[in-house]
């Protein structure tokens, strides 16, 4: 099978692949055990009990940094969601891949066997002689 149509058949994977994702949810989750500040807390002790986890979920809005503070129940239900969101972008990102590999493929094998002129026939090109 030769290189495009390689190509072709894996972009109709891929869009066969977009159109099984649901819902997504772009961001990043932290999941945070911590120490406090009261020193004769379990936190402390050899091996210590940490508070938490405290999970979080950051993501952009209009440009600026949206935190959000989510239960276990929450994350468990949301990480298909998230899930989704990596598989979707990288998703997208191979079939821009595959069509930057189309565009190069096309321009050299389709490449003008007369070039355009150094004087264009437009009177309003900047190197265009006029009468």
């Amino acid at each position: 099978m030769t290189q495009p149509r390689r190509s072709e058949q894996r972009l109709v994977e891929l869009k066969a692949e977009l159109a099984t994702i649901d819902r997504a949810l772009p961001g990043t989750i932290n999941i945070a055990m911590n120490r406090c500040g009261k020193p004769n807390c379990a936190c402390h002790h050899e091996p210590p009990k940490l508070h938490g986890p405290y999970i979080t979920w950051t993501r952009k809005v209009n440009g600026k940094t949206v935190t959000r503070r989510l239960s276990q129940q929450q994350l468990e239900r949301y990480q298909p969601w998230f899930e989704n969101d990596r598989r979707l972008r990288a998703l997208i990102k191979e079939i821009e891949t595959l069509s930057l590999h189309a565009l190069d493929t096309d321009q050299q094998t389709h490449t003008p066997t007369n070039p355009a002129p150094d004087h264009p026939a437009d009177p309003h090109h900047p190197r265009a002689t006029h009468p």
